[in-house]
């Protein structure tokens, strides 16, 4: 039995005979391997009660991990320094001199200097993660490292549509600068004689969730991140998945850092664009609840990873099951702060049990809250608001 272990599969069992109430039985002993065993050519693992075969991908970042390595610090041959753009690097030196997280002294040395710095190099080679981040054009090594903004009216009426190409660096502020000029509509509003723009979602909000989708992007799969853009709503996929025993309840709350892409993470850390203690996603929820938004949803769909905004619209309450016949109670509340019995009456058309009953309800189902006293003074807020 060793020896047939051994031809398998390449590694070395003890097998120990032994007997226990009259009955013999073998026991194999199997200490833990460093490094990946394959079984005729092909790698297993367990997944709850059933053995699955990992293939493509998932083999290849299994085999990665493995061997202490992750997707972006793969060497890439045939890539040097000078191949990379002039742009990225200027990018670079003057977001990281403003962040002050890299020495005055190495922004000022060569790009192949920097790249070391910066943990970029492998020996002769450059990493995946420097070709993402610097060069021109990452697509011809990597395939679908790029980002896809749509805007539809509906889930089936894409109006129109961009793609943002080039460096990972140059593409952050390319889409960001898309979704605010031509994507979202910005609010006006006045302070005394003062004319104030406000975006529809806060600006640091959407830039912590692509810069999370392009730092934790799983670049294997080929498939670019997407964003889809409508009237009240903006959605971030990427193809990417949570650390190991993770689930999205860990986004809510403070959680360490564990980047899918460590290399290119630390890069844009560097550089100013991310924090390194995993607030992200705290972030995101902190820039939403100040601008009297929804919380952003963060969810799993179609193989990937998706971060949803969303704006307090009749839609929104549809969505999550509210009757027609409330909703125009909540978006006042959602737009004069708060709402009273009276206005209930006043706007609705409604008796005042009606109304009374409109407030209990959303009160009970978590929409609603109530402050001050009570009487006809009684005032509701919007939960979150």
């Amino acid at each position: 039995m060793p020896n047939q272990v051994r031809d398998l599969m390449g590694i070395l069992v003890e097998v120990n005979r032994h007997e226990e109430g009259g009955l013999e039985y073998l026991e194999i002993v199997v200490e833990p391997y460093p490094y990946p065993i394959s079984y005729r050519g092909q790698y297993h693992y367990r997944s709850g009660s059933t053995k699955q075969e990992l293939r493509g991908p998932a083999l290849s970042a299994f085999l990665l991990q493995k061997q202490g390595k992750r997707w972006d610090g793969v060497p890439v041959p045939g890539v040097k320094a000078h191949d990379l753009s002039a742009e990225a690097f200027t990018l670079f030196r003057q977001r990281a001199a403003k962040s002050g997280r890299v020495d005055e002294q190495v922004l000022d040395d060569c790009n192949e200097a920097l790249l070391d710095n910066l943990n970029l190099v492998d020996g002769d080679y450059l990493k995946r993660a420097a070709v993402l981040l610097f060069h021109s054009t990452p697509e011809k090594f990597i395939t679908g490292a790029y980002v896809k903004i749509g805007f539809f009216a509906a889930d089936d009426d894409l109006r129109y549509q961009d793609e943002v190409h080039g460096p990972l660096l140059v593409q952050v502020e390319r889409t960001l600068d898309l979704l605010q000029t031509k994507y979202t509509k910005a609010q006006v509003r006045y302070e005394g004689a003062s004319r104030l723009e406000e975006p529809p979602f806060p600006a640091a909000a959407l830039r912590e969730a692509l810069l999370n989708a392009l730092a934790h992007k799983d670049y294997s799969g080929g498939t670019p991140v997407q964003i889809s853009v409508y009237e009240d709503q903006l959605q971030l996929w990427n193809e990417g998945h949570l650390p190991d025993s993770w689930t999205v309840e860990n986004l809510l709350r403070k959680h360490p850092s564990k980047p899918f892409n460590p290399d290119v993470a630390n890069t844009l850390f560097r550089a100013g664009y991310i924090e390194s203690w995993g607030r992200g996603t705290i972030k995101m929820l902190n820039e939403c609840r100040a601008a009297h938004l929804p919380a952003p949803q963060f969810y799993f769909e179609a193989s990937g990873f998706v971060v949803a905004f969303a704006e307090y619209s009749a839609t929104y309450w549809h969505q999550r099951g509210v009757r027609a016949d409330l909703i125009p109670v909540l978006l006042y509340a959602t737009q004069h702060s708060i709402i009273t019995n009276a206005l209930v009456q006043q706007q609705l058309g409604v008796s005042k049990s009606t109304a009374t009953r409109y407030l209990g309800e959303l009160e009970k189902g978590g929409y609603l809250q109530k402050i001050g006293t009570r009487g006809a003074g009684t005032e509701y807020r919007l939960i979150g608001s």
